[in-house]
């Protein structure tokens, strides 16, 4: 590893590469120099192999940082700290519940995986750690924990709810993003970004102090937005000084092509095998 630059390789992506497959999730690896991070784990099947292809070693993770606990984040967490048998995991506690979406009068589980809910619940106090506010890791990455919801035009961007009677909606308060600090501005990484992503991006600037951000990487959860809802979304980004925006997942192609259009900052659409790199 380099000390020299931040790397960042997308695992696991609604779309992929030749060399990768593309599953309805999202896992990132980031490479800070002095320490290996995986920021969600994607949701079946994909991560391992696009890893292999990519010449990923995920036994070299040491921190797992995990985004939110619906199932398409969560998928790969046993496979993941069975190759990385050390790696301590950082998530909001909220992460374990059960939860669902409901369309149609039709519950779905959207759940973490069972058997990722009972690995997490067997690993000892000094791996675990439960983020319910802003930290910053040895290695300088930041998490954001819990995210405040200040704008009156983000929601958590589909019909989610904590039982399957749609009698309590789930705000998804485990929502976090993680940051790292890189010569040319902050790199922010979300996984679906439900708390919003102008929340988010207010959130960071305001914890850091720092207003550029280098690069805008993850799912913003836009797929179902208004129009409304995008044109609001678009005005406030362009109101901060952003290098670049990689939507991925579960932003959506309208979304996504709205950007491209209406942004002031380039708009590369992410996938599984994309890689990035940032001086430190």
């Amino acid at each position: 590893m380099s000390g020299s630059k931040l790397s960042l390789t997308i695992l696991s992506d609604n779309n992929a590469a030749e060399c990768c497959t593309a599953e309805h999730g999202f896992a990132i690896v980031i490479d800070t120099g002095t320490c290996v991070i995986l920021f969600d784990t994607g949701k079946e099947g994909a991560l391992l192999p696009n890893a292999a292809s990519l010449g990923v070693d995920l036994s070299g993770v040491e921190r797992l940082v995990l985004s939110h606990g619906h199932y398409d984040h969560t998928g790969g967490i046993c496979e993941v700290l069975a190759l990385a048998p050390e790696a301590s995991v950082y998530l909001h506690p909220a992460a374990l519940q059960k939860r669902y979406s409901i369309r149609q009068g039709i519950p779905k589980p959207t759940s973490m995986p069972e058997n990722a809910v009972t690995m997490l619940s067997s690993l000892p106090d000094s791996r675990m750690n439960f983020i319910e506010q802003p930290c910053v890791l040895p290695c300088g990455a930041g998490i954001t924990g819990p995210v405040p919801r200040q704008t009156g035009f983000e929601d958590t961007g589909g019909p989610f709810y904590l039982d399957t009677e749609g009698a309590c909606p789930d705000p998804i308060i485990d929502d976090l993003s993680i940051w790292m600090e890189t010569r040319e501005g902050l790199v922010l990484v979300a996984g679906c970004c439900h708390a919003g992503i102008v929340n988010t991006l207010r959130y960071v600037t305001e914890l850091t102090g720092t207003s550029r951000i280098a690069a805008l990487i993850g799912g913003f959860h836009l797929s179902a937005a208004s129009s409304e809802r995008l044109s609001r979304t678009v005005e406030e980004l362009n109101s901060f000084d952003i290098g670049r925006i990689i939507p991925c997942h579960c932003t959506g192609e309208t979304a996504a092509l709205y950007f491209r259009r209406n942004l002031h900052c380039p708009v590369d659409p992410g996938y599984a095998g994309m890689k990035m790199e940032f001086p430190l």
